[in-house]
């Protein structure tokens, strides 16, 4: 699996907010934001749910994978997703950097790669709700 998640009751923009400080806490800032909904119906005339992708970065961890491997910005940051369901929930998914970062077969990655995992892993669990991984 490439991803973990958990699935939350309540307001899009305030979830989205409890996980922007839950992942300030573990030392990641917010990069980048795609709103998909957004982009989707301005550029295709789509209908889709609210959907967003955040791109969280702690800037120390990144400095050491980019040390140690100088192309790993290709799988970076980490993306996100925040996104409805079709009733109405909020699912929050995370992509996991110890099943992308295989790709780069080095040991040291996988030790950081791990660290991350479980900073993500502590971020997700603080939020509550209804967890898979």
């Amino acid at each position: 699996m490439y991803s973990f998640s958990t699935l939350l009751k309540g307001k899009m923009t305030e979830i989205e907010q409890q996980l922007i400080d839950a992942l300030k806490e573990e030392g990641f800032g917010i990069l980048t934001e795609i709103n998909v909904q957004a982009t989707l119906q301005e550029k295709l005339g789509i209908e889709r749910r609210p959907y967003k992708i955040l791109g969280a970065c702690n800037p120390s961890l990144a400095n050491q994978a980019i040390e140690a491997d100088p192309d790993i910005g290709l799988l970076l940051p980490c993306n996100v997703v925040i996104r409805e369901e079709e009733d109405g929930s909020i699912r929050v998914a995370f992509m996991d950097p110890a099943a992308v970062l295989k790709l780069v077969e080095q040991d040291n990655i996988d030790q950081l790669a791990d660290e991350v995992r479980s900073r993500l892993l502590r971020v997700r669990d603080s939020m509550g709700g209804s967890v898979s991984d």
